[in-house]
């Protein structure tokens, strides 16, 4: 199964309470379809006593079972809490994002993405001009108006 077909059959579960596990997940999702594999992230910090981190996912064997395990479990109850189900969304590079060690235009791509098109730099260089130039009576040129409103035609 290709990875962009695995992430269509994964679903993301929040709001775990921390007795639950991957058994008590899995045996939650049955009813859905097959389930491939249930996974319950552990928290980041080696001293952190949590089971995990309040979220886990899981990946159903076909695409359709994932969309009915959102349809019908997200907002109900798993061990007094409300769970929160989506569409699992692929995971970031731990070089992307605000947990980034490198700066963001540092990034591949990011440039590309962001660069400034010479007409854009003509287009504000007028502009930055036109400013320079303006007169600096704001009343000025408007000799020629006596009448205030829309022109009659």
């Amino acid at each position: 199964m290709t990875d962009a077909a695995r992430l269509k059959a994964t679903v993301y579960v929040g709001g775990l309470d921390h007795a639950v596990n991957e058994k008590v997940l899995a045996d939650a999702f049955l009813p859905f379809g097959e389930i491939v594999d249930v996974s319950l992230p552990k928290p980041d910090l080696p001293s952190s006593t949590d089971p995990h981190r309040g979220f886990g996912y899981v990946e159903f064997e076909l695409p359709g079972d994932a969309k009915e395990a959102i349809d019908n479990m997200d907002q109900s109850e798993l061990f007094g809490r409300v769970i929160k189900v989506s569409a699992a969304k692929p995971q970031k590079e731990s070089n992307e994002g605000l947990g980034s060690k490198t700066a963001v235009w540092e990034q591949e791509g990011w440039l590309a993405k962001h660069a400034v098109s010479d007409e854009d730099k003509l287009a504000a260089e007028q502009a930055r001009i036109a400013l320079e130039t303006r007169p600096d009576d704001p009343m000025q040129g408007l000799e020629g108006l006596d009448v205030a409103g829309p022109q009659p035609e």
